[in-house]
């Protein structure tokens, strides 16, 4: 039951990712969610995130961002990046995800989903048949977790006592 909510891989944060590792996998594409994963919520991009996505189109990966977000919000995210987008996503129905591995002109297997939430962007990447990299959510000092991040701890605290759904990528943080 639970399996279609654990990802692939648990990681830090995106910064983390060894993306090498994931084009070496045979991965072409990567598809991000924005709030909480690449930014703190309705934050513009960061030159940090910036400079990842210079480098992942260096390297031949493409990128979407799949939003839940209105056009307007994701725009602005995307300033100074060149990106595909689906905005207004719906995730985690598989409609956003099929609309951003056509974007890339990808088959499902090609592609990696990297999000910071459970029951939206991990659940919706798994549904789809796409690899799902769950990120620790960006918080803010002071802020209180909301009552799904309380739901999410539960099913990572199943996801650890399950090995066999860890590491399914073969371990993608980067060695220091």
């Amino acid at each position: 039951m639970f399996e279609k909510l654990f990802p692939y891989e648990y990681v830090k944060d995106v910064f983390s990712i060894d993306f090498e590792k994931l084009h070496d996998l045979g991965f072409k594409g990567i598809i991000f969610d924005i709030d909480n994963t690449l930014v703190f919520q309705d934050e513009d991009a960061t030159k940090e995130v910036e400079d990842l996505f210079e480098k992942l189109h260096f390297a031949g990966l493409k990128t979407v961002i799949l939003s839940n977000n209105s056009e307007e919000r994701v725009l602005r995210f995307l300033k100074n990046i060149d990106s595909e987008y689906v905005f207004k996503a719906y995730k985690p129905f598989k409609c956003g995800y099929r609309k951003a591995l056509s974007l890339m002109k990808l088959k499902k297997e090609e592609a990696v989903f990297i999000g910071d939430q459970i029951f939206t962007d991990v659940f919706g990447a798994n549904r789809s048949g796409v690899a799902s990299v769950l990120v620790s959510y960006i918080k803010k000092d002071g802020a209180k977790p909301q009552f799904r991040r309380k739901l999410e701890e539960a099913v990572l605290k199943e996801y650890r006592k399950r090995g066999e759904f860890q590491r399914r990528l073969g371990g993608i943080e980067k060695k220091n």
